[in-house]
C-alpha cells in the first residue's frame, strides 16, 4: 500500500469517527427525552478494483419494535381518554358532595323532612315557618350550584373541544412537513434517524388526541388512520374543522344545535371515538348531559310531589311548577334545575308552608282531595301531615304508591337513560343520584391511574429496548477515542515518511 493510500484510509476513518461522535453526543443529549430511540452509525468499506479506499459512513439507524411503540401509542390513547374525563369530573365531585355528608342531595332533603316534622309541633310558630323556608332554600341553591357546575363543565369541554381539533391540525401537518423531508432524503441515500425520531414524537402526540393507526410507507412517510380506515390529510389540504357553540341545556349532538368534528363536509365524529378529543365529545354530549338530566328529574319529581299534595313549594321564579309538555319526556322542564327556588309566595307569606297553597280535586290513583286551612287555624296540621306522610314518602295517598319517577327518555333529544333506576322515594331518588354520579367519577379516577400505570410500565419497556443507555454511549465513546488515536497516529506517522521521502529526494 503506498503512502497516499494510507493516508486516505486514514482521513477516512477520522471523518467515520467524527460522524460518530456526532451522534453518540446526540443520542445522549437526548437520553431523558421521552419516547426518543437511540441511533447508530453504520460504517462501509470502500473499495475501488481491489484495492481499499478506507471506510464510510453509512445512513444512521434508529433502533426500532413497531409491536411494542404501537402499544406505547394504544396506551397514550387510553391514559389521555381517562384522563381527559377524570379531571372534567373531578371538578364536579364538590358540588356533588358524597351521601350523608350533609351537603349531598338526599341529606339537604332529609333536611327539609325534621323541618316540616318540627313545624308540626307547633304549626303557629313563625321561626319554624321560617325553618321549613331556609331548608327548602338550602336545598334549591344546592341544587342550581350543582346545575351550574355542569353546564359550565360542558362549555369548558367544548372549549377545549376546539382547542383539541386546532392541536391536532397542528400535529397533523407538521407530520406532513417531516414526512416530504423523510421521502426527499431517503431518495438521496441520506440518513432519516434524526427525522424519524420527530416523527415518532408527533405520532405520540396525535396517539394522546384520538385513537389512530399508522402506516409507514416505503418512502418514510407516515399516514394516519383514525377509526373505520378514515384517512386523515396531513398536506393541510383538508383541515379538520368544530365550530365554537354555547352548550346551553337545550342543545345537543347530533341533530340539536351542537356542531360534529367535519373533515371537509364530511362528519367524523363517531371516527375520532377515544383519546382525549373522544373523552370530550363523550363527556359533552352523553356523560353531563346525563347528569343534568337526572338532576332536571330529581327538581321536577321534588316540585311536583309537594304540588300533588297542594303546596307549591318548590317553583321557578314566576311561582309555575313545570311539568312535561309532550315528547321527549323531559320537554317542559329542560334545564329546571337551574331555575328551581322556593315559591316567591312563600318567601312572602311563609304560614302557607302550613296551610297549603291549591286546591287539590283528588283522585283514587294520585293524591286526595285538599283544601287548604278551610278555617284558618293557626294550629292547622293538615298539610303538614300530607308532606311527611306522602310527599316525601313513596305513597302518594294511604295505600297509593308514588308514580315511579321517570328514568329514560331523557334530554332535549330524549336519548339519555339515568343510571339507576326503581327509586319511588324523592330521598331515595336524591340518594342513588349522588351514589351513580359518583360512582362515575370514582371510576373514571380509578381508570385514569390503571391506564397511566399501563402506559408507564410500556413506555419503560420501550425505552429499554430501544432508548439512550448512556453507559453504552460512553463506551462506545472510549472505543471512537482510541480509533481516532489510532487514525490520528497513522496521519502523523505517513507525514513522517513523507517528510523523510522528501529530503531524501532533495538530498
Amino acid at each position: 500500500m503506498s503512502l497516499s493510500g494510507a493516508l486516505t484510509i486514514a482521513n477516512s476513518g477520522l471523518l467515520n469517527i467524527g460522524q460518530g461522535f456526532g451522534i453518540i453526543s446526540q443520542n445522549i443529549a437526548n437520553a431523558q427525552t421521552p419516547g426518543y430511540a437511540t441511533e447508530t452509525t453504520t460504517t462501509d468499506s470502500l473499495v475501488a478494483g481491489d484495492q481499499p479506499e478506507g471506510v464510510g459512513g453509512g445512513q444512521a439507524i434508529l433502533a426500532t419494535d413497531a409491536v411494542l411503540q404501537q402499544s406505547v401509542f394504544d396506551a397514550g390513547t387510553e391514559t389521555a381518554q381517562w384522563a381527559a374525563l377524570n379531571n372534567t369530573l373531578a371538578a364536579i365531585a364538590p358540588a356533588l358532595g358524597a351521601v350523608g355528608s350533609n351537603n349531598d342531595l338526599g341529606s339537604l332533603v332529609d333536611g327539609v323532612q325534621s323541618a316540616f316534622a318540627a313545624l308540626l309541633n307547633d304549626p303557629s310558630s313563625a321561626s319554624s315557618q321560617q325553618a321549613v323556608i331556609n331548608a327548602a332554600s338550602t336545598l334549591t341553591t344546592s341544587i342550581n350550584q350543582l346545575s351550574s357546575t355542569y353546564t359550565n363543565a360542558r362549555q369548558s369541554v367544548q372549549t377545549a373541544l376546539v382547542g383539541g381539533i386546532a392541536s391536532l391540525n397542528t400535529d397533523l401537518t407538521n407530520l406532513g412537513s417531516l414526512n416530504s423531508q423523510i421521502v426527499a432524503l431517503k431518495a438521496q441515500g441520506s440518513s432519516i434517524a434524526g427525522l424519524q425520531n420527530q416523527q415518532a414524537a408527533l405520532l405520540q402526540s396525535i396517539s394522546s388526541l384520538i385513537p389512530a393507526q399508522f402506516v409507514t410507507l416505503p418512502t418514510g412517510a407516515v399516514s394516519v388512520l383514525a377509526g373505520n380506515g378514515v384517512q386523515l390529510p396531513t398536506d393541510g389540504s383538508i383541515q379538520l374543522s368544530i365550530a365554537n357553540a354555547t352548550t346551553g341545556p337545550n342543545v345537543y349532538y347530533p341533530g340539536g344545535g351542537l356542531p360534529g368534528i367535519m373533515l371537509g363536509s364530511t362528519d367524523i365524529t363517531a371516527n375520532l371515538n377515544g383519546g382525549q378529543i373522544g373523552a370530550l365529545v363523550q363527556l359533552r354530549d352523553q356523560v353531563i348531559p346525563q347528569f343534568s338530566a337526572e338532576l332536571d328529574q330529581f327538581s321536577q319529581g321534588l316540585a311536583g310531589r309537594f304540588a300533588a299534595q297542594g303546596l307549591n313549594l318548590f317553583t321557578d321564579g314566576l311561582g309555575n311548577v313545570p311539568v312535561s309538555a309532550g315528547v321527549p319526556t323531559q320537554t317542559g322542564y329542560i334545564g329546571f334545575s337551574s331555575e328551581i327556588q322556593v315559591n316567591p309566595a312563600i318567601l312572602a307569606t311563609p304560614s302557607l308552608v302550613r296551610d297549603g297553597t291549591e286546591v287539590i280535586a283528588g283522585s283514587p290513583t294520585g293524591a286526595s282531595a285538599y283544601t287548604p286551612n278551610p278555617q284558618n287555624l293557626s294550629g292547622f296540621t293538615g298539610m303538614i301531615t300530607r308532606i311527611l306522610d306522602y310527599a316525601l314518602t313513596n305513597s302518594v295517598q294511604s295505600g297509593v304508591t308514588q308514580p315511579a319517577i321517570v328514568t329514560t327518555g331523557l334530554g332535549p333529544g330524549g336519548n339519555l337513560s339515568a343510571s339507576f333506576s326503581g327509586a319511588t322515594d324523592i330521598s331515595d331518588f336524591a340518594t342513588a343520584l349522588t351514589v351513580a354520579q359518583s360512582s362515575t367519577i370514582g371510576q373514571a379516577n380509578a381508570a385514569s391511574s390503571e391506564a397511566q400505570a399501563v402506559q408507564t410500565s410500556l413506555t419503560t419497556s420501550l425505552t429499554a429496548a430501544t432508548g439512550v443507555s448512556v453507559d453504552s454511549q460512553l463506551s462506545q465513546l472510549v472505543a471512537l477515542q482510541n480509533a481516532y488515536g489510532a487514525n490520528a497516529k497513522v496521519i502523523s506517522t505517513v507525514q513522517e515518511m513523507m517528510g523523510v521521502v522528501i529530503s531524501m529526494v532533495q538530498t
